[in-house]
């Protein structure tokens, strides 16, 4: 199924460290490790079990998949362009991806299975364990749950039916068909429900770093809402909107630093520098480059021009910038790109859920259940800190979806994949069975766009070593 070996005793190249934190300032350095470890020693004691389960966090597999989880998908609803010249990059930006596609094979479904197989040898280590205090036991259960949904929802957002292996069992796991993508998500919410009732709201490391009761509902919210349940979706944003943990950073500035109060998870970095604005090199790509060059990655012109003039976030996270002769709209919701003179560490890592989703979510759970008025205050919430005016009272509902959607894209650009998932779950507009994506997509590339681009390819390589694969309509 998938190229990630885990023995039954061992976990290889599981990253321990003592503390994510030794203070709210500093991250401390977390060396790679020198031996394997047995899941029977990593999870003896609260200490050495809770060193395991940050590795899943430090992982290379984890860390080397957040830009491409953004860029990716960003290429393929025109939401993004590619700078740099690559074959695998441009077949993104045609919606034309080949079943060898290199990013396809390596990064979106190789590293996440890889995340996804660490998570499953560490919840089989935790269960296993008799000598974890109750708390610590609780606590590590629901962080790698939310874990392995979360890396879950990208798998079945990006190709639909997908093998499910939920145990640690790398032979059984490795000649798993296709589940469909129905029980991927029962599966899904499963684990989010299940981490719900044995996390809490405290945060178990500084600067929310770490995963707590809320993140599982903010992922829950973003869940149910593609899953077209509109109670549950409403009633998970409602949990994390009025927990009293979390606000609006007033300042869009402030939006993306590490101790914003609208952040409700964030993976932290040892240079205190998000991924997004650091990783240069042509394979990772980035939000940023040095003066005078062309970042690998920059906002189209096509959705720069969709935001509304005025918008506050067209001028706090986007700059049009001329370089060499030509206008690039670099995206600049994080602000660091190196570390001041004489300090040692930033003040930015890398945002994976924050506040102002969760008003979306409910804005568009609201409006599919007939209140406008409750929608309206939501998208208005989010519309009053971009300075623009708020919503028409009058709107009607199809009106009002359609507006939702606009400011989940003014909002969410750049971020993981957002707006093509937005256009893949939501329904054309003239019926027929098509979605947004034949809309809006359709109508951009008319030469290489099908409905059945909505999927990406499995990769040929793994449906060579495992026969039980079998591949997307339209490849």
């Amino acid at each position: 199924m998938f190229s990630f070996t885990i023995n039954k005793k061992v976990i290889a190249g599981l990253l321990l460290a003592g503390s994510t934190f030794s203070s709210c300032k500093k991250l401390v350095e977390i060396g790679p490790p020198t031996t394997q470890v047995g899941l029977d020693q990593a999870f003896a004691s609260d200490a050495t079990a809770t060193s395991a389960v940050l590795g899943i966090y430090n992982a290379s597999s984890t860390r080397d998949a957040l830009f491409p989880l953004s860029e990716m998908p960003g290429l393929s609803a025109n939401e993004l362009q590619n700078n740099v010249s690559s074959p695998a990059f441009d077949e993104f930006k045609t919606n034309s991806i080949t079943i060898t596609n290199s990013v396809v094979q390596q990064v979106l479904w190789g590293y996440t299975y890889s995340t996804l197989g660490q998570a499953n040898a560490m919840l089989d280590g935790i269960s296993r364990s008799t000598t974890l205090s109750s708390s610590v036991k609780n606590q590590l259960t629901g962080e790698i749950k939310v874990w392995r949904a979360f890396t879950l929802f990208y798998l079945v957002n990006m190709f639909g039916d997908v093998p499910l292996p939920v145990t640690d069992d790398p032979l059984k796991n490795a000649t798993l068909a296709r589940a469909p993508a129905t029980e991927v998500w029962a599966q899904i919410i499963r684990d989010l429900t299940a981490a719900q009732a044995v996390l809490t709201d405290a945060y178990p490391a500084a600067l929310r770093t770490r995963i707590n009761r809320q993140t599982a509902n903010a992922l829950l919210a973003r869940v149910y809402l593609y899953q077209k349940q509109w109670a549950n979706a409403e009633a998970a944003a409602n949990a994390v909107i009025n927990s009293g943990l979390y606000s609006l950073n007033k300042n869009l500035n402030t939006t993306f630093s590490n101790s914003s109060n609208e952040v409700i998870w964030q993976l932290a970095t040892l240079t205190g520098i998000s991924t997004y604005m650091n990783n240069r090199d042509a394979n990772g790509g980035s939000y940023t480059a040095t003066p005078g060059s062309v970042p690998a990655v920059t906002l189209t012109d096509t959705l720069y021009n969709s935001l509304e003039p005025g918008d506050l976030r067209k001028t706090s996270w986007i700059s049009a910038t001329d370089i060499g002769g030509k206008n690039y709209k670099v995206i600049t919701k994080y602000k660091m790109t190196s570390l001041p003179a004489g300090a040692s560490t930033g003040n930015e890592f890398n945002v994976m859920l924050r506040l102002a989703e969760q008003y979306l979510v409910r804005a568009e759970a609201r409006a599919q259940q007939g209140n406008l008025a409750g929608a309206i205050a939501d998208v208005d919430t989010i519309r009053s800190r971009a300075g623009l005016p708020m919503l028409d009272n009058s709107l009607t509902q199809p009106n009002l979806l359609l507006a939702v959607e606009q400011e989940r894209k003014a909002e969410l650009f750049g971020e993981w994949g957002n707006r093509w998932f937005d256009l893949k779950r939501t329904p054309s507009i003239s019926g027929g069975g098509k979605t947004r994506a034949d809309d809006v997509i359709g109508g951009m590339r008319p030469t290489t766009w099908a409905s059945t681009d909505i999927l990406y390819p499995i990769p040929d390589a793994q449906r060579v070593a495992n026969p039980a694969l079998t591949q997307n309509q339209g490849y």
